[in-house]
């Protein structure tokens, strides 16, 4: 067993006093034999009252210092809430103090106390409409904490409509497409993506806030290829609501496809305008050879061309003012 001076210096010093007083206590006094009594309490006995009476009243000071004050908590489930609109939800108030003197549920919605227990209590919230924060509170030795939960409202789009214009269209012409996502809260989490096939032609974010839910547009204007054609436009709405405690929601719209055509080249008139062309010459050809011939055989019959004759037929006045 260690020597009390190795436990502590104090302690070798009070030891040091206790032998010094003992030796005192037996210097015989005059007129005496006897030695004078020492103290009542064995040197053994003052040695660890002495040495560990101290640290004890300490240690019991520290610890017993804060138990007039108990430390507690106040919790909701879920922690928090995104509901659609007029929907009912379940929460949860609960504490850790073990001998609560009240506690309860704030909130200006309608609730409806389903359970409830010394430490815990399960109410329905109905008709939610609203953004809006409910409050748990308990009140432990006087002393009254309290959690929040924050109620989020999403309006989710009725319907996501895409509209193209024109649908039949020439390549190298140009196109639009329109994307609507009418009713939607909040507006700012709201994000539109136009779509070809797979690849993303257009994509908008939303910002600000709406006091009600509004409708969102997206506009994309493009020129017309052959590959247009083979496949499908679509409209793709996210609602990004992580930020808020929920989740993502996705909406697509029914897919639509283009009528791509190849508008007829210049090469192509070019040939058109000749064989229109040669068919007028020979026509015109035709006509001539015919009025030949027929003059031909007119002057085999009369002796005489018609158009000659017909010439002479003329006023004389009328043909020198021609000459």
């Amino acid at each position: 067993m260690p020597t009390w001076s190795a436990l502590s210096p104090g302690c070798h010093t009070h030891q040091e006093e206790l032998q010094h007083s003992r030796r005192v206590s037996r210097v015989p006094l005059s007129g005496s034999s006897q030695l004078f009594p020492g103290s009542p309490q064995t040197p053994s006995e003052m040695t660890s009252f002495g040495c560990w009476g101290l640290p004890t009243a300490l240690l019991a000071l520290i610890c017993c210092s804060g138990s007039g004050e108990k430390t507690f908590e106040v919790h909701m489930w879920p922690e928090r809430l995104v509901v659609k609109p007029t929907e009912s939800w379940e929460v949860n108030c609960s504490t850790s103090c073990t001998q609560p003197e009240k506690g309860g549920l704030e909130t200006t919605l309608k609730k409806t106390l389903l359970e409830s227990e010394r430490q815990w209590q399960r109410y329905l919230i109905s008709n939610i409409s609203e953004d809006t924060v409910l409050y748990c509170h308990y009140t432990c030795a006087g002393k009254q904490l309290s959690s929040k939960l924050s109620v989020v409202v999403y309006q989710p789009p009725e319907q996501v409509v895409l509209k193209l214009q024109p649908t039949w269209v020439a390549v190298g012409s140009s196109f639009t497409i329109e994307c609507r996502a009418p009713t939607v809260e909040p507006l700012e989490s709201l994000t539109l993506t136009l779509l070809r096939g797979n690849k993303t032609l257009h994509s908008k974010t939303f910002e600000g806030t709406a006091a009600v839910p509004q409708e969102a547009t997206a506009t994309f204007n493009g020129t017309a290829d052959r590959e247009d054609g083979q496949h499908n436009f679509s409209c793709l709405a996210k609602l990004d609501l992580r930020s808020r405690g929920g989740g993502i929601f996705h909406w697509v719209s029914e897919p639509q496809g283009l009528e791509i055509y190849v508008p007829p080249q210049d090469t192509d008139m070019i040939i058109i305008i000749t064989v229109v062309s040669v068919l007028l010459l020979l026509f015109v050809t035709a006509v001539l050879l015919c009025f030949a011939f027929g003059q031909h055989w007119r002057q085999k019959r009369t002796g005489t061309y018609g158009v000659r004759a017909a010439w002479k037929r003329l006023p004389r006045a009328f043909r020198a003012q021609s000459a």
